[in-house]
Parts: C-alpha cells; sequence; structure tokens
C-alpha cells in the first residue's frame, strides 16, 4: 500500500482491524497506537464511536513502526 510503513518485524504482519480513533478530525490517514482501540467487530466499534467527543470508527491497516521507533495505525476506511 503506497505511503504505509512497513509493517514492525518484532510485532509480526499488519493486519486490518476494527478501531475507534480518537482525533480532531477525519483529515487524518495515521494515527499513534495511543489514539486507537481495537474492536473484534465492524459492531462494536460503531457502537463505541462518540463523534460529538472527536472518536471515530473506523478500519485501520496496523501496528507498523515508524522510522521514528513510534507504533502506527494506517486508516483504510471510516465506518
Amino acid at each position: 500500500m503506497k505511503g504505509i510503513v512497513p509493517p514492525d518485524p518484532v510485532g509480526g504482519i499488519s493486519q486490518q482491524h476494527y478501531a475507534v480513533v480518537y482525533v480532531p478530525g477525519r483529515s487524518r490517514k495515521r494515527f499513534s497506537a495511543n489514539c486507537v482501540t481495537l474492536y473484534s467487530t465492524e459492531e462494536e466499534a460503531i457502537s463505541a464511536s462518540n463523534p460529538d467527543k472527536k472518536y471515530f470508527a473506523a478500519k485501520v491497516l496496523g501496528p507498523s513502526k515508524s522510522s521514528e521507533g513510534q507504533i502506527l495505525y494506517y486508516l483504510t476506511t471510516w465506518l
């Protein structure tokens, strides 16, 4: 996938996850791991979201490690 950092070799292969992401707006395409809460299903992520408080449901790819050593998740799609 263009523009995405390769998976973290220690953590294994990046995978798709359902998540709730805390962000000020929906313009970002990558998120620090501390802003992402993973869920088992799409329904759980959607029910846990709260757009009024800036918690948005999404499908993300990760985790991967940035060149600075930060753990990141990348947006696949907003739910």
